[in-house]
Protein backbone atom coordinates (compact mmCIF):
# COMPACT_ATOMS: atom_id res chain seq x y z
CA UNK A 1 0.00 0.00 0.00
CA UNK A 2 1.37 3.27 -0.78
CA UNK A 3 1.76 6.04 1.79
CA UNK A 4 -0.67 8.03 1.04
CA UNK A 5 -3.43 5.52 1.49
CA UNK A 6 -2.34 4.07 4.65
CA UNK A 7 -4.36 5.33 7.68
CA UNK A 8 -3.13 7.86 10.08
CA UNK A 9 -3.73 7.93 14.02
CA UNK A 10 -4.01 11.29 15.52
CA UNK A 11 -4.01 11.39 19.05
CA UNK A 12 -7.62 9.43 19.53
CA UNK A 13 -8.73 9.71 15.47
CA UNK A 14 -7.95 7.13 13.16
CA UNK A 15 -7.91 8.71 9.21
CA UNK A 16 -8.25 5.73 6.85
CA UNK A 17 -6.06 7.61 4.12
CA UNK A 18 -3.81 10.82 4.07
CA UNK A 19 -5.75 12.87 1.84
CA UNK A 20 -7.10 15.91 4.16
CA UNK A 21 -9.64 18.35 2.26
CA UNK A 22 -8.49 21.79 3.33
CA UNK A 23 -10.84 24.01 4.52
CA UNK A 24 -12.13 26.48 1.63
CA UNK A 25 -14.74 29.05 2.31
CA UNK A 26 -17.81 28.69 0.50
CA UNK A 27 -19.53 32.28 1.25
CA UNK A 28 -22.92 30.11 1.34
CA UNK A 29 -24.28 29.91 4.31
CA UNK A 30 -28.40 29.82 4.49
CA UNK A 31 -29.36 33.22 4.53
CA UNK A 32 -26.23 35.94 6.15
CA UNK A 33 -27.10 34.10 9.98
CA UNK A 34 -24.19 31.46 9.57
CA UNK A 35 -25.98 28.17 9.50
CA UNK A 36 -25.02 25.52 7.11
CA UNK A 37 -27.13 25.15 3.75
CA UNK A 38 -28.07 21.87 1.60
CA UNK A 39 -25.32 23.41 -0.55
CA UNK A 40 -22.99 22.67 2.36
CA UNK A 41 -24.38 18.80 2.87
CA UNK A 42 -23.66 18.47 -1.05
CA UNK A 43 -20.22 19.80 -1.17
CA UNK A 44 -18.77 18.03 1.62
CA UNK A 45 -20.17 15.11 1.33
CA UNK A 46 -19.10 14.67 -2.33
CA UNK A 47 -15.61 15.28 -0.83
CA UNK A 48 -16.39 12.23 1.49
CA UNK A 49 -17.67 10.11 -1.37
CA UNK A 50 -14.53 11.07 -3.46
CA UNK A 51 -12.73 9.12 -0.48
CA UNK A 52 -10.55 11.64 1.13
CA UNK A 53 -9.56 10.21 4.88
CA UNK A 54 -10.55 13.76 6.12
CA UNK A 55 -13.00 16.49 5.69
CA UNK A 56 -12.21 19.98 6.38
CA UNK A 57 -15.02 22.68 6.82
CA UNK A 58 -14.24 25.82 6.09
CA UNK A 59 -13.26 28.86 8.19
CA UNK A 60 -16.03 29.07 10.42
CA UNK A 61 -16.36 32.37 12.77
CA UNK A 62 -16.46 32.55 16.58
CA UNK A 63 -18.55 35.32 16.64
CA UNK A 64 -20.51 37.18 13.77
CA UNK A 65 -17.45 39.86 13.47
CA UNK A 66 -15.52 37.54 12.70
CA UNK A 67 -16.34 36.33 9.44
CA UNK A 68 -14.91 37.17 6.29
CA UNK A 69 -18.24 38.29 4.60
CA UNK A 70 -21.21 38.09 5.81
CA UNK A 71 -21.97 34.79 4.24
CA UNK A 72 -19.52 32.73 5.75
CA UNK A 73 -19.90 29.75 8.37
CA UNK A 74 -20.30 30.20 11.98
CA UNK A 75 -20.34 28.45 15.10
CA UNK A 76 -21.23 30.71 18.35
CA UNK A 77 -24.77 29.14 18.87
CA UNK A 78 -26.75 26.22 19.25
CA UNK A 79 -29.05 26.98 15.91
CA UNK A 80 -25.65 26.37 14.05
CA UNK A 81 -24.74 22.98 15.72
CA UNK A 82 -27.72 21.86 14.45
CA UNK A 83 -27.61 22.84 10.85
CA UNK A 84 -24.10 21.07 10.77
CA UNK A 85 -26.25 18.03 11.38
CA UNK A 86 -26.96 16.67 7.64
CA UNK A 87 -22.94 17.77 6.51
CA UNK A 88 -21.52 15.84 9.71
CA UNK A 89 -23.83 12.64 8.44
CA UNK A 90 -22.74 12.93 5.44
CA UNK A 91 -19.51 13.07 5.72
CA UNK A 92 -19.37 10.43 8.25
CA UNK A 93 -21.57 8.28 6.47
CA UNK A 94 -19.16 8.27 3.84
CA UNK A 95 -15.98 6.89 5.43
CA UNK A 96 -14.26 10.33 6.29
CA UNK A 97 -13.30 11.96 9.89
CA UNK A 98 -15.46 15.37 10.04
CA UNK A 99 -13.62 18.80 11.10
CA UNK A 100 -14.37 21.90 10.72
CA UNK A 101 -12.01 25.35 11.27
CA UNK A 102 -12.89 28.18 13.61
CA UNK A 103 -11.42 31.49 13.01
CA UNK A 104 -11.72 34.66 13.46
CA UNK A 105 -10.83 36.72 10.34
CA UNK A 106 -9.20 40.23 12.22
CA UNK A 107 -8.82 43.19 10.55
CA UNK A 108 -9.55 41.29 6.95
CA UNK A 109 -13.29 40.72 7.54
CA UNK A 110 -16.73 42.13 6.28
CA UNK A 111 -16.29 41.33 2.44
CA UNK A 112 -18.61 40.89 -0.39
CA UNK A 113 -18.54 37.11 -2.04
CA UNK A 114 -15.48 37.00 -4.14
CA UNK A 115 -17.70 36.31 -7.45
CA UNK A 116 -18.93 39.79 -6.33
CA UNK A 117 -15.77 41.77 -6.25
CA UNK A 118 -14.71 40.86 -2.21
CA UNK A 119 -15.56 44.77 -1.31
CA UNK A 120 -14.77 45.88 1.82
CA UNK A 121 -18.21 46.04 3.55
CA UNK A 122 -18.62 48.56 7.23
CA UNK A 123 -21.32 49.25 9.40
CA UNK A 124 -23.26 51.56 7.46
CA UNK A 125 -23.36 49.11 4.21
CA UNK A 126 -24.19 45.63 5.42
CA UNK A 127 -20.93 44.68 7.34
CA UNK A 128 -19.14 45.87 10.78
CA UNK A 129 -16.31 47.63 12.25
CA UNK A 130 -13.50 45.46 12.11
CA UNK A 131 -10.76 44.45 15.37
CA UNK A 132 -7.11 43.85 15.32
CA UNK A 133 -3.98 44.20 17.44
CA UNK A 134 -3.09 47.60 16.50
CA UNK A 135 -5.34 50.22 14.35
CA UNK A 136 -3.37 49.27 10.70
CA UNK A 137 -5.80 48.36 7.88
CA UNK A 138 -4.60 45.57 5.42
CA UNK A 139 -4.27 47.71 2.47
CA UNK A 140 -4.57 51.83 1.94
CA UNK A 141 -8.26 51.40 0.89
CA UNK A 142 -9.49 49.55 3.31
CA UNK A 143 -10.48 51.25 6.72
CA UNK A 144 -8.41 50.97 9.95
CA UNK A 145 -9.64 48.57 12.53
CA UNK A 146 -9.94 49.03 16.09
CA UNK A 147 -7.13 47.84 18.22
CA UNK A 148 -8.23 45.73 20.66
CA UNK A 149 -8.52 46.36 24.29
CA UNK A 150 -7.46 44.13 26.69
CA UNK A 151 -11.39 43.08 27.65
CA UNK A 152 -11.74 42.43 23.82
CA UNK A 153 -8.76 39.93 23.39
CA UNK A 154 -10.36 37.85 26.92
CA UNK A 155 -13.37 38.01 25.12
CA UNK A 156 -12.40 36.44 21.78
CA UNK A 157 -10.44 33.97 23.19
CA UNK A 158 -13.74 33.18 25.30
CA UNK A 159 -15.05 33.26 21.72
CA UNK A 160 -12.90 30.28 20.38
CA UNK A 161 -13.13 28.05 23.41
CA UNK A 162 -17.57 28.48 23.38
CA UNK A 163 -17.02 27.58 19.71
CA UNK A 164 -15.04 24.51 19.93
CA UNK A 165 -17.30 23.05 22.83
CA UNK A 166 -20.50 23.68 19.98
CA UNK A 167 -18.03 21.99 17.48
CA UNK A 168 -17.73 18.67 19.83
CA UNK A 169 -21.73 18.98 20.59
CA UNK A 170 -21.99 19.27 16.67
CA UNK A 171 -20.28 15.83 15.99
CA UNK A 172 -16.85 17.12 14.55
CA UNK A 173 -13.92 14.83 15.43
CA UNK A 174 -10.94 17.23 14.82
CA UNK A 175 -10.68 20.95 15.00
CA UNK A 176 -8.45 23.61 13.52
CA UNK A 177 -7.46 26.80 14.58
CA UNK A 178 -7.08 29.31 11.92
CA UNK A 179 -3.84 31.36 12.89
CA UNK A 180 -2.70 31.74 8.98
CA UNK A 181 -3.17 34.17 5.94
CA UNK A 182 -3.40 37.45 7.51
CA UNK A 183 -6.59 36.47 9.86
CA UNK A 184 -6.58 37.63 13.49
CA UNK A 185 -4.54 35.27 15.35
CA UNK A 186 -1.85 35.82 12.34
CA UNK A 187 -2.41 39.71 12.79
CA UNK A 188 -0.93 39.06 16.23
CA UNK A 189 2.19 37.19 15.32
CA UNK A 190 3.38 39.62 12.74
CA UNK A 191 5.28 42.58 13.76
CA UNK A 192 4.04 44.44 10.55
CA UNK A 193 0.77 44.12 12.04
CA UNK A 194 1.04 44.11 15.77
CA UNK A 195 2.93 47.05 17.09
CA UNK A 196 1.53 47.08 20.59
CA UNK A 197 3.62 48.19 23.36
CA UNK A 198 1.58 45.61 26.31
CA UNK A 199 2.04 42.55 26.84
CA UNK A 200 0.81 41.11 23.33
CA UNK A 201 3.49 43.08 21.44
CA UNK A 202 6.82 43.55 20.82
CA UNK A 203 9.45 39.90 21.42
CA UNK A 204 8.15 36.57 19.79
CA UNK A 205 6.96 35.98 23.67
CA UNK A 206 4.43 38.58 23.62
CA UNK A 207 3.50 38.15 19.75
CA UNK A 208 2.74 34.97 20.35
CA UNK A 209 0.69 35.20 23.63
CA UNK A 210 -2.65 35.73 22.49
CA UNK A 211 -2.61 32.84 19.85
CA UNK A 212 -1.33 30.48 22.45
CA UNK A 213 -4.34 31.79 24.95
CA UNK A 214 -6.78 30.78 22.32
CA UNK A 215 -5.24 27.54 21.41
CA UNK A 216 -5.06 26.82 25.81
CA UNK A 217 -8.35 27.33 25.70
CA UNK A 218 -9.56 25.45 22.99
CA UNK A 219 -7.90 22.29 24.41
CA UNK A 220 -9.07 22.15 27.65
CA UNK A 221 -12.67 22.87 25.86
CA UNK A 222 -12.12 19.81 23.95
CA UNK A 223 -11.79 16.02 25.23
CA UNK A 224 -8.14 15.03 25.28
CA UNK A 225 -8.69 12.37 22.52
CA UNK A 226 -9.87 14.76 20.19
CA UNK A 227 -6.96 16.43 17.74
CA UNK A 228 -6.34 19.56 17.46
CA UNK A 229 -4.78 21.22 14.39
CA UNK A 230 -3.11 24.21 14.23
CA UNK A 231 -3.07 25.99 10.60
CA UNK A 232 0.00 28.74 10.39
CA UNK A 233 1.38 31.10 7.61
CA UNK A 234 5.43 30.21 8.15
CA UNK A 235 6.07 33.12 6.42
CA UNK A 236 4.59 36.39 4.94
CA UNK A 237 6.88 37.21 2.24
CA UNK A 238 7.74 40.64 3.67
CA UNK A 239 10.97 42.28 4.94
CA UNK A 240 10.96 42.58 8.94
CA UNK A 241 8.10 40.57 8.82
CA UNK A 242 7.19 36.91 10.46
CA UNK A 243 9.68 34.26 9.26
CA UNK A 244 10.19 30.67 9.56
CA UNK A 245 12.38 30.69 12.21
CA UNK A 246 9.66 32.39 14.64
CA UNK A 247 7.25 29.76 12.86
CA UNK A 248 9.49 26.84 14.08
CA UNK A 249 9.56 28.22 17.81
CA UNK A 250 5.90 29.03 17.61
CA UNK A 251 5.26 25.20 16.64
CA UNK A 252 7.04 24.27 19.36
CA UNK A 253 5.10 25.62 21.71
CA UNK A 254 2.20 24.85 19.90
CA UNK A 255 3.18 21.17 20.29
CA UNK A 256 3.79 21.84 24.35
CA UNK A 257 0.06 23.30 24.65
CA UNK A 258 -1.06 20.14 22.83
CA UNK A 259 -1.57 21.04 18.93
CA UNK A 260 -1.09 17.54 17.47
CA UNK A 261 -0.63 18.79 13.67
CA UNK A 262 0.77 22.18 12.55
CA UNK A 263 -0.91 22.91 8.77
CA UNK A 264 1.42 24.78 6.72
CA UNK A 265 0.40 27.39 4.99
CA UNK A 266 2.43 31.07 3.84
CA UNK A 267 1.12 34.54 3.49
CA UNK A 268 -1.52 36.29 3.23
CA UNK A 269 -1.21 39.62 5.60
CA UNK A 270 0.61 41.54 3.43
CA UNK A 271 -1.36 43.30 0.54
CA UNK A 272 2.00 43.76 -1.00
CA UNK A 273 3.55 40.31 -0.62
CA UNK A 274 6.12 39.19 -3.17
CA UNK A 275 5.33 35.70 -4.28
CA UNK A 276 6.12 33.18 -6.77
CA UNK A 277 4.22 30.03 -5.97
CA UNK A 278 5.58 26.63 -7.96
CA UNK A 279 4.52 23.19 -7.38
CA UNK A 280 4.60 22.13 -3.73
CA UNK A 281 6.12 25.64 -3.56
CA UNK A 282 5.21 25.06 1.11
CA UNK A 283 6.16 21.80 1.62
CA UNK A 284 9.41 23.14 2.47
CA UNK A 285 7.92 24.91 5.61
CA UNK A 286 6.05 21.70 6.50
CA UNK A 287 9.73 19.44 6.33
CA UNK A 288 11.20 22.03 8.26
CA UNK A 289 9.11 22.34 11.07
CA UNK A 290 8.16 18.59 11.02
CA UNK A 291 11.97 18.42 11.27
CA UNK A 292 13.07 20.93 13.78
CA UNK A 293 10.02 21.57 15.96
CA UNK A 294 9.16 17.54 16.05
CA UNK A 295 5.31 17.95 15.36
CA UNK A 296 3.02 16.18 12.87
CA UNK A 297 2.88 17.98 9.76
CA UNK A 298 0.54 18.87 6.88
CA UNK A 299 1.86 20.04 3.30
CA UNK A 300 -0.15 22.16 1.42
CA UNK A 301 -0.39 24.01 -1.97
CA UNK A 302 -0.09 23.59 -5.72
CA UNK A 303 0.09 19.56 -4.88
CA UNK A 304 -2.03 18.36 -7.37
CA UNK A 305 -0.44 14.80 -8.84
CA UNK A 306 -0.87 11.47 -7.13
CA UNK A 307 3.32 10.90 -7.37
CA UNK A 308 4.11 14.11 -5.90
CA UNK A 309 1.75 13.44 -2.82
CA UNK A 310 3.28 10.01 -2.12
CA UNK A 311 6.82 11.16 -2.77
CA UNK A 312 6.19 13.92 -0.30
CA UNK A 313 5.45 11.65 2.39
CA UNK A 314 7.76 8.77 1.53
CA UNK A 315 10.65 11.42 2.17
CA UNK A 316 9.37 12.25 5.41
CA UNK A 317 8.94 15.82 4.57
CA UNK A 318 4.96 16.09 5.84
CA UNK A 319 2.96 13.13 7.47
CA UNK A 320 -0.57 14.19 5.69
CA UNK A 321 -1.50 15.97 2.40
CA UNK A 322 -3.81 19.09 2.72
CA UNK A 323 -6.06 19.60 -0.98
CA UNK A 324 -7.53 22.10 -1.67
CA UNK A 325 -8.43 23.70 -5.37
CA UNK A 326 -7.83 20.28 -6.46
CA UNK A 327 -10.46 18.89 -5.04
CA UNK A 328 -12.51 21.69 -6.35
CA UNK A 329 -11.92 20.80 -9.66
CA UNK A 330 -12.40 16.96 -8.97
CA UNK A 331 -13.58 15.79 -5.51
CA UNK A 332 -12.78 11.63 -6.83
CA UNK A 333 -9.07 12.96 -7.17
CA UNK A 334 -8.51 10.43 -3.69
CA UNK A 335 -10.10 7.37 -5.85
CA UNK A 336 -7.78 8.03 -8.83
CA UNK A 337 -4.97 8.54 -7.15
CA UNK A 338 -5.39 5.48 -5.37
CA UNK A 339 -5.58 3.64 -8.37
CA UNK A 340 -2.55 5.33 -10.06
CA UNK A 341 -0.18 4.34 -7.09
CA UNK A 342 -1.85 1.06 -5.37
CA UNK A 343 -3.50 -0.77 -8.53
CA UNK A 344 -6.62 -0.47 -6.95
CA UNK A 345 -9.40 2.03 -5.07
CA UNK A 346 -11.61 2.17 -2.64
CA UNK A 347 -14.74 2.62 -4.75
CA UNK A 348 -17.93 3.41 -3.19
CA UNK A 349 -20.51 0.59 -3.39
CA UNK A 350 -22.94 2.24 -5.30
CA UNK A 351 -19.92 4.14 -8.09
CA UNK A 352 -18.32 -0.05 -8.81
CA UNK A 353 -20.04 -0.79 -11.66
CA UNK A 354 -18.62 2.23 -13.06
CA UNK A 355 -14.84 0.75 -12.07
CA UNK A 356 -15.84 -2.60 -13.64
CA UNK A 357 -17.28 -0.82 -17.04
CA UNK A 358 -14.02 1.18 -16.85
CA UNK A 359 -11.27 -1.76 -15.87
CA UNK A 360 -10.51 0.02 -12.99
CA UNK A 361 -9.89 -2.42 -10.10
CA UNK A 362 -12.25 -1.72 -6.94
CA UNK A 363 -11.22 -2.76 -3.39
CA UNK A 364 -14.13 -3.32 -0.28
CA UNK A 365 -15.07 -0.68 1.77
Amino acid sequence: MSKLFSPITIRGEEMRNRVFVAPMCQYSSATEDGRCSGWHTVHYGTRAVGGAGLVMLEASAVRPDGRISPQDLGLWNDSHVEAMGPVVDAIVSNGSVPAIQLAHAGRKAGHTKPWEGGHQLNSSNGGWDNIAPSPIAFQEDWDAPREMTLEDIGQVIDDFANSARLAVNAGMKVIELHMAHGYLACEFLSPLSNERTDQYGGPLENRVRFPLEVTRAVRKAIPDSMPLFVRVSATEYMENGWDVDECVDFSRMLKEDGVDLIDCSSGGNSSTQTLTPFPGYQVQFAARIRSEAEVTTGAVGLITEAAQAEKILEDGEADVILLARELLRNPYWPIQAQIELDGAADWPDQYKRVAELRNYPAQPR
